[in-house]
């Protein structure tokens, strides 16, 4: 007889239910939402915030359906665009009652209207991609001869420090388009120069020229070295666009390079394209400065300056814990000296810490500053629109030299990887400008749903059909399975937190039409043994068992080809191959596993069994 194990059947079930939870959010469809997100380093989300916006929505009299708290935003959900746009002025007067000065960003956004009991299960929606749900389409050129123009300024300042560390006189270093151009008066001295910059500059060719009655060194990047600042570049403007994304309370965006120096950005629900533009174009610039410990250890100075008059030479920042801070106007380093900043923790005292490397011209510079400032603080700000902030102020323990400095002190694990993020992104590494820019309508994402939702369900009933009446209940069984195939698709999909596209949805009704294949060798195999005269349940069995390596091998061939997409695809392509790759494992699951538990169910108890249901059985000569 035909009888699965109990815990074949359990594993069955249990599957089959969890698709049934993990797919139903997507039914429930979105309802409008206010969500709040820091915009300052040194401004975090926390549960008393949480309570300040509950407590100004009540007393507006708007009541939520939701109020949801992670470690990025709070989320506020809503009944209605009407209340949706009243709570947003709420919240925004209530966090930002100097609008200049804003401390949060308000954002429009849409939530699931799922149970909580489901959101607490984790049980969310799919994304939906800018095709389907609308929104703003952005492509950006990235300046690659600005990036490359701004290492070579850092590195004309390098030269000058090298130069003088190893006494070689010289008379003048200027940039000239993309190369460097150091005189001399000296054969021999321009000699010892190029020796000196062979060894210390490795990424730069030197070349002896004359002209104007001087010596010349002309010092150009190698292209290796052109190709490495440009990678960089790109990588770190798309860090820097993460960062400032989330500011708009996007869900999924899409930023991704095309090209060798272009980025795409797609911001699906975001209908405001005057405030993206704005966020995509904003410049930041790191600044290190000392701070006035005598006058901020004054609570009269302070108070001073925090009413807007602080000492001549210094300027009123509030750092983080609320504590107000005096720093002084000149700059001792900017953000251009920074080569890297990762988090890690104190060699001594195993605290967390944020280790910075600088360039060697920074390194001298600090080197100085710390050996005359011990035991004094020194502020690090990042400047965005003119306004400042401090994203942390440590005392000078010790003089530091060799280009490796480290931050600790009062930092959580947390907060030294977020300053590591801010330090080492908080500014684009090169220009970019705004190309080419579409905003997709809502409208358009709606029928965009409606025909692939219309070509998929036409599609299922076309193959419903033909299963049914060809294969009569073994063709049910096989649709039974393929609805299987598609609920755990769909759970999957919700589980991953993936974003469905409209390449996606096509993807989806090709699994339907690959994963009834599998049936329809299932159900000729087992017609093919009962011509052979076996039994019904030897038929079954065999039909199933012989069918088994063909299944798996055209899958796993298929699996291969889905792969490749998944690896060198992108954009849409890649959106189809991810939900390709998912839909083949779900049908290997579902024709299989799940059609052998109902045709088990079905057959499986009847120890006499004369006949089964699967439609005209040919035999020769009949």
């Amino acid at each position: 007889m035909n009888r699965y194990p109990l815990w074949k059947n359990a594993t069955v079930i249990i599957a089959l239910v969890l698709g049934l939870l993990y797919t139903l959010p997507n039914f429930f469809g979105e309802v409008p939402a206010v969500q709040v997100s820091s915009v300052k380093a040194t401004v975090k989300l926390d549960t008393r915030l949480q309570s300040r916006i509950e407590d100004a929505l009540s007393a507006a009299t708007i009541k939520p359906t939701g109020l949801f708290f992670d470690l990025n935003s709070i989320r506020v959900r809503l009944a209605d665009t009407d209340t949706q746009l009243k709570a947003k002025d709420v919240i925004e007067k209530t966090l930002n009652p100097d609008a200049a000065d804003a401390s949060y960003s308000v954002a429009l956004n849409l939530l699931s209207a799922s149970p909580d009991w489901l959101t607490r299960m984790h049980a969310l929606p799919m994304y939906l991609g800018l095709d389907l749900r609308g929104g703003v389409h952005f492509l950006l050129q990235v300046d690659m001869k600005g990036a490359v123009t701004k290492r070579l300024d850092s590195t004309g300042a390098d030269l000058r420090t090298l130069l003088r560390d190893k006494n070689i006189r010289h008379g003048g270093i200027n940039r000239e388009g993309n190369t460097l151009v150091i005189r001399f008066r000296e054969t021999e001295i321009r000699d010892k120069a190029r020796i000196a910059l062979a060894d210390n500059q490795p990424d730069l060719d030197l070349i002896d020229a004359q002209g104007g009655g001087d010596l010349k060194l002309v010092a150009t990047l190698k292209p290796t070295a052109q190709k490495r600042i440009q990678e960089f570049a790109i990588k770190q403007n798309i860090t820097t666009l993460h960062n400032r994304i989330n500011e708009l309370g996007v869900a999924e965006p899409v930023i991704q390079q095309q090209g060798a120096d272009r980025i795409v950005v797609q911001l699906p629900g975001v209908q405001d394209t005057a405030k993206a533009k704005d966020i995509l174009g904003r410049t930041a610039t790191l600044e290190v400065r000392l701070v006035d410990d005598e006058a901020s250890a004054n609570p009269t100075t302070l108070q001073a300056a925090a009413s807007g008059q602080p000492p001549a030479g210094t300027e009123y920042y509030v750092e983080r814990g609320g504590r107000g801070l005096l720093v002084k106007k000149q700059v001792v380093l900017t953000g251009e000296r920074l080569t890297d900043a990762q988090a890690g923790f104190d060699n001594q005292t195993k605290e967390p810490a944020v280790h910075l490397t600088l360039d060697s011209a920074g390194a001298r510079i600090f080197k100085d500053v710390t050996r005359e400032n011990v035991n004094k603080r020194m502020a690090i700000l990042l400047i965005e629109k003119g306004k400042g902030e401090v994203v942390t102020a440590p005392v000078i323990r010790s003089e530091s030299g060799g280009g490796r400095v480290q931050i600790s002190g009062r930092m959580t694990t947390t907060e030294a990887s977020d300053t590591a993020l801010l330090l080492r992104a908080g500014s684009l590494a090169a220009p970019m400008e705004i190309i080419e820019e579409r905003t997709i309508g809502p409208s358009l994402g709606a029928d965009n749903i409606s025909k692939g939702f219309h070509s998929t369900m036409w599609g299922f009933a076309a193959i419903a059909t033909f299963m049914s009446l060809y294969y009569l209940l073994f063709g049910f069984v096989s649709v039974t399975a393929l609805s299987a195939n598609l609920l755990l698709l769909v759970a999957m999909l919700s589980l991953l937190q993936a974003t469905l596209t409209l390449p996606g949805i096509a993807a989806v009704a090709l699994t339907l039409g690959m994963a009834i294949d599998s049936n329809v060798l299932i159900n000729e195999r087992v017609r093919e043994e009962l011509r052979n005269g076996a039994t019904p349940q030897a038929a079954i069995t065999a039909g199933y068992e012989r069918a088994w390596s063909t299944i798996l091998d055209s899958n796993v061939t298929t699996l291969i080809a889905g792969i490749a997409l998944l690896i060198f695809g992108s954009g849409p392509v890649r959106g189809f191959a991810v939900v390709h790759c998912l839909g083949i494992l779900t049908s290997i699951f579902s024709s299989v596993v799940v059609s052998r538990a109902l045709v088990n169910w079905i057959y499986g108890s009847r120890r006499k069994l004369e006949a089964i249901s699967i439609g005209q059985v040919w035999k020769p000569g009949v």
